[in-house]
């Protein structure tokens, strides 16, 4: 159950027809009698969807059931009732989402190239969900992006994280409906180890952190002119073995360390931009290209110049 741009959204999966695990289905999590929530809870098993409301029932594929005391009522039949869908996409053990599908990026030319970067060694797909974070940021969103887009500041900004980076090999790619920055990546056995850092952002608000051992997503969801909620789900190869949860806890903590960071100089940036001061400075060629990326395709999708 998530907020997709304000729609309340239930994803489920339903029975195939042999027995076996259908395919998964999102619907907007409003019912079609009078906007009451179908599910308030994630993670339950079972074989129909009631709303808490007036109790209307709809089945796992989205059509209604049952209407209490609604039988005999003129012009209403249940099997005119379902509640609306979204598109959907399951890619690397995770489920992707779209209100309207028509007015999309095609999903395949969004990830393009990332299966063969990632390879089979990474394993997302067999990872498992262990924590969720969230933190309210008073930036605009396009701050937020602007700055996940570079590796120019993390000299300056992450001192810690930048011990781990081989800042001088850090390197920006660029694709159609994304971007790739990487670099090799040192760190202690109980939190990352040594390999590669990979960092994906996805058109437009969409990021995929990878490191040895840790698949972190990144949502950054507007409020406002000036404000915007990043959420944050963590994702680890299945073990809960001691090592295995204090490898997580390290993670955690240097992940809050590493956000927060992030989020006082978004701040920072928020209030320079809303001071009457600043005009747009020149970017770094080398190190901002992802930056100039995402603002040529926000201008190309909005008409703003």
């Amino acid at each position: 159950m998530v907020d997709c741009a304000g729609l309340p959204v239930i994803a489920v999966r339903g029975a195939d027809e042999d027995g076996g695990p259908g395919p998964i289905r999102a619907f907007h999590n409003v019912c079609r009698h009078r906007a009451g929530p179908i599910a308030q809870c994630d993670g339950l098993a079972a074989k129909s969807l009631r709303c808490r409301y007036h109790g209307w029932t709809y089945g796992l594929d989205g059509q209604l059931k049952s209407a209490p005391e609604m039988q005999g009522v003129e012009g209403f039949d249940v099997a005119d009732v379902r509640l609306p869908s979204l598109a959907v996409r399951e890619w690397q053990g995770m489920v992707f989402a779209c209100v309207d599908e028509t007015a999309a990026t095609p999903f395949d030319e969004l990830v393009a190239g990332i299966d063969a970067r990632i390879g089979d060694g990474r394993g997302l797909a067999g990872y498992g969900h262990h924590q969720h974070a969230a933190y309210d940021i008073a930036c605009n969103w396009k701050v937020y992006v602007d700055n996940y887009l570079e590796g120019y500041h993390v000299p300056h900004v992450h001192p810690a994280l930048n011990r781990m980076l081989d800042y001088r090999s850090y390197r920006t790619e660029l694709a159609r409906w994304h971007s790739l920055q990487w670099s090799p990546l040192e760190s202690d056995p109980g939190l990352y180890g040594d390999g590669d850092a990979l960092y994906y952002w996805l058109w437009p608000n969409t990021m995929l952190n990878i490191l040895p051992g840790r698949l972190q997503t990144n949502r950054v969801l507007p409020l406002g002119v000036d404000r915007c909620r990043v959420e944050f789900d963590f994702y680890y190869p299945v073990d809960d073995s001691g090592e295995a949860r204090a490898r997580r806890d390290a993670d955690r903590a240097f992940s809050d360390e590493v956000q927060l960071e992030d989020l006082r100089i978004c701040e920072d940036v928020q209030r320079g931009l809303a001071s009457g001061s600043y005009v747009a400075g020149r970017l770094n060629p080398l190190r901002e290209s992802g930056v100039h990326h995402f603002q040529e395709l926000w201008r190309a999708a909005t008409g703003v110049r």
